[in-house]
């Protein structure tokens, strides 16, 4: 599933490359599709809630005492910050010494709200640096890292967790509901103005497109499916059966039924309560994915391959990176992507090749320089945390 996102976005990101009016008829239908990979970035919210989740239901279930929050913080820290800090100044220094961006004060209170993951909360500093779009995306999903707890929190507390399991899991979804109430306030209170409004105007012109309807509140909602997919699945009964694959292939066409929904609207997929990504169909047909894939038959050794591991390995880091290089490439090389070609899809198709292959190496040296040590280092610090103190 993370293999898939990456993927998507990835090819997302490769398609808005492309001169869409110079596609050939026959390839319309393909790159329209193509363009809504943006939409693997609900995959990742889903599949982040569904795995951090895990051990506090597991936990809640087996009446054992909350997981040490501790212990969760700087495991994400861990995970996240290294890669997001590195990408994010690297970023940050291309956009006035490459883009020509001023280096003022607004571009530094940019970097500096995404550095300390605060970038989530208004229009100016939503997309952090210049240089790293999809950036934006990791100060909401710490936001979630911050709400998932906090939930959690109230479902160990004592009047709350002698109930039943099943009261648990509606609980939970009570806690979806509240999200949802929360990202309609946010959408009908703190609307922005139309001045400046709109992609023509840059990063923040986009931004304050994207906003309110992308906020915070409401990519939580989307993670927290992903928390009650844990929730069911930790129930599930633990043996395989096929009965899980036909569900899994439903819940597979059903999440890729979504993308063909989204043309002919805004390339963002909003859907209901303007939330956007095909939300909650989109994110239910992951959920649903998630509970069933681990305990299919075919689908597992089909779909947990040795090439999608990798691609899941490194994601983080083709996730990251991938801007960079596709933004620098036409500043280095000003005929990429098939630009002042005749052969313009000719020209994509082999620009695309070269950078996804420069992606996927920075990716990979990025999680085995920098990521996993610091994933590694955390672990030994955990050790000492948990470790009892002799006398």
């Amino acid at each position: 599933m993370r293999a898939v996102a990456c993927l998507m976005v990835l090819v997302h990101h490769l398609v808005l490359r492309m001169n869409f009016y110079k596609i050939p008829p026959a390839l319309d239908v393909t790159f329209i599709l193509a363009r809504f990979g943006n939409h693997g970035v609900s995959v990742f919210f889903v599949l982040s809630g569904f795995l951090l989740a895990r051990p506090f239901w597991l936990a809640l279930d087996g009446a054992r005492p909350i997981p040490s929050l501790k212990i969760y913080a700087m495991r994400r820290a861990a995970r996240i910050l290294p890669g997001f800090w590195f990408a994010l100044t690297v970023g940050f220094l291309i956009s006035f010494t490459i883009y020509g961006f001023p280096l003022d004060a607004e571009l530094v209170g940019r970097y500096i709200s995404g550095f300390f993951l605060m970038s989530q909360w208004h229009w100016r500093t939503f997309f952090p640096v210049q240089g790293d779009g999809p950036l934006w995306s990791i100060p909401f999903e710490t936001t979630c890292y911050v709400l998932m707890p906090i939930g959690f929190l109230l479902l160990f507390h004592s009047k709350l967790r002698s109930r039943s399991i099943l009261a648990s899991r509606l609980l939970w979804i009570g806690i979806i509901a509240l999200s949802l109430i929360g990202h309609w306030l946010v959408v009908t209170y703190l609307p922005t103005d139309t001045a400046g409004q709109g992609w023509r105007y840059g990063f923040q012109g986009g931004a304050k497109e994207w906003m309110p309807r992308y906020n915070p509140i409401g990519f939580f909602a989307i993670f927290a499916i992903g928390v009650l997919a844990a929730g069911i699945q930790t129930i599930l009964p633990p043996r395989r059966s096929v009965i899980y694959d036909v569900i899994g292939a439903l819940a597979i066409v059903m999440g890729a039924w979504q993308l063909p929904q989204s043309i002919g609207g805004a390339a963002e997929g909003y859907a209901w309560l303007g939330i956007p990504y095909q939300f909650p169909l989109l994110p239910l047909a992951v959920a649903i994915a998630l509970c069933t894939l681990p305990q299919s038959l075919l689908l597992a050794k089909l779909l947990d391959n040795p090439a999608s591991r990798y691609v899941a390995i490194v994601s983080f880091g083709v996730y990251i990176w991938q801007d960079i290089v596709l933004t620098l490439m036409p500043q280095l090389f000003p005929s990429s992507f098939g630009a002042g070609s005749d052969d313009v899809l000719g020209g994509w198709i082999i620009s695309s090749l070269i950078a996804t292959a420069i992606i996927f190496a920075i990716g990979t040296l990025s999680y085995v320089l920098l990521e996993r040590p610091v994933i590694q280092w955390a672990r030994t610090r955990e050790n000492r945390i948990t470790q009892p103190l002799i006398a």
